[in-house]
């Protein structure tokens, strides 16, 4: 079976480590099992960049008393242990989970990660776009663009519709499908 967690982060700033949102979606066994969602005060509170909000609209009174990310990774990293991840546009989310263990000298365990947009390609090759909102609408999937848990759900609905086009039904499978697109946190 095919088990992984999707990632998603909303930013307060331009700066990789200013994640103002963190959310996880847990799959065992082919099956979301749970979906998690953190607001973070980021180390650059109380600002927070005008185009960062109109995108997600996470306001810095939101986060005035949420933890900051270091308070809040040994929870996700429960959820992450040994599992690989997935993110859409991975090089983004994996840079800010990597920005903000680095900011707060948070040791990095070795993270396989792929990228949704990339089962994507390989499993509708038709596709004129593949942003997390076209393939949403594509699949007849509702959420809220730009709010991390919402966003970490659709990723892994799409990476599991993506896995059962390309027949895939084991991790092991996905590693060796994907292998080329595998990177390391």
């Amino acid at each position: 079976m095919i088990d992984f967690i999707a990632i998603d982060f909303e930013t307060a700033t331009h700066e990789r480590h200013s994640a103002c949102e963190m959310g996880i979606c847990v799959v065992e066994n082919g099956i979301i099992t749970q979906t998690k969602t953190w607001l973070i005060k980021p180390p650059s509170f109380p600002y927070f960049n005008r185009h960062n909000i109109a995108v997600h609209g996470i306001t810095p009174e939101d986060v005035a008393d949420a933890p900051t990310f270091d308070d809040i990774w040994y929870d996700a990293e429960n959820l992450m242990y040994g599992n690989l991840m997935i993110a859409h546009n991975a090089a983004f989310d994996a840079g800010v989970l990597r920005s903000c263990m680095d900011y707060y000298g948070i040791f990095k365990p070795k993270i396989n990660y792929l990228c949704s947009i990339q089962i994507a390609k390989k499993s509708w090759k038709e596709l004129p776009k593949y942003g997390l909102k076209s393939l949403a609408e594509h699949h007849d999937i509702q959420f809220r663009h730009h709010r991390a848990g919402a966003d970490a759900e659709v990723c892994a609905k799409i990476a599991l519709l993506g896995f059962e086009r390309l027949m895939i039904t084991r991790t092991d499978e996905v590693r060796e499908v994907m292998a080329k697109n595998l990177k390391v946190l």
